[in-house]
């Protein structure tokens, strides 16, 4: 979705989110593959196991949302270290159920789809809207970034749901979902789909199309991955959303001299 929606984010200055453009779109992407090669990454080398992994990045997680909450506006680095950071845990948050407590992708994918459908219902009956354009208070805020954990959650389960469980291996579920986004967006700009419910199916489905593409380039040839493995495909990405945000940091300290 274009800043064509969400032009507002720009001319409010108290709202604590970013506006919608390619570069959100870009730096979204990269951040939801890095936290799916940097989340496997973790979980076989800090030598903690996954349950005291989720727990150790969620507590990390905890941290830079106090951070992010006490900013009371949008800045880049703060925000997308949020993003980074969640994009991990949901991550971690999947595996550590299927991995470790054996719940089904599906059952996974279910809850996940209901914990977001309930928290987009408790916030639009709490504040009257689901604008993103308008988050200027602590509370809506918290549900912004609840929402956020669950996107993050439900599009790990789902992805992993259809490359391992249906089959269709990392490239073919990559291409699936990007035709979905794909389709999403075309809905937008050609047939007046609302933008606000475009923003979220996509925001949702960025997440397994990330995760496709990181596991295609980390995983060895064996599991029918590129072999670069988990820490230079993690370094890369991470290198390209700190370039990302830099530039936006720029941008935004001259817009305001």
């Amino acid at each position: 979705m274009s800043s064509r929606s969400f032009q507002a984010a720009d001319i409010n200055p108290a709202n604590r989110v970013p506006e919608v453009t390619a570069g959100f779109w870009l730096i979204k992407l990269m951040a939801v593959t890095m936290g799916e090669t940097a989340a496997d990454y973790l979980a076989v080398n800090l030598g903690l196991g996954l349950t005291a992994t989720t727990v150790f990045m969620g507590m990390i997680l905890i941290a830079a949302l106090f951070w992010q909450f006490g900013r009371h506006r949008y800045v880049p680095a703060t925000y997308w270290s949020a993003v980074v950071l969640i994009s991990i845990v949901g991550t971690l948050v999947t595996d550590n159920l299927t991995d470790a407590f054996g719940v089904p992708l599906m059952t996974s994918t279910l809850v996940f789809t209901v914990a977001l459908a309930a928290t987009f219902a408790a916030w639009l009956a709490v504040e009257g809207t689901l604008s993103i354009h308008t988050v200027y208070t602590a509370r809506r805020e918290s549900f912004y970034w609840l929402a956020i954990l669950f996107t993050f959650a439900l599009g790990t389960a789902a992805g992993d749901l259809v490359s391992e469980q249906f089959a269709l291996g990392y490239t073919a579920t990559g291409i699936l979902f990007g035709l979905i986004i794909a389709s999403v967006a075309s809905g937008y700009f050609f047939l007046k789909l609302d933008g606000l419910w475009a923003f979220w199916i996509c925001y949702i489905f960025t997440r397994p199309l990330g995760a496709s593409f990181g596991d295609l380039m980390s995983q060895p040839h064996d599991y029918g991955g590129m072999g670069f493995g988990t820490i230079p495909t993690s370094l890369g990405f991470l290198t390209v959303i700190a370039l990302t945000v830099g530039t936006m940091t720029l941008r935004r300290a001259r817009v305001s001299a």
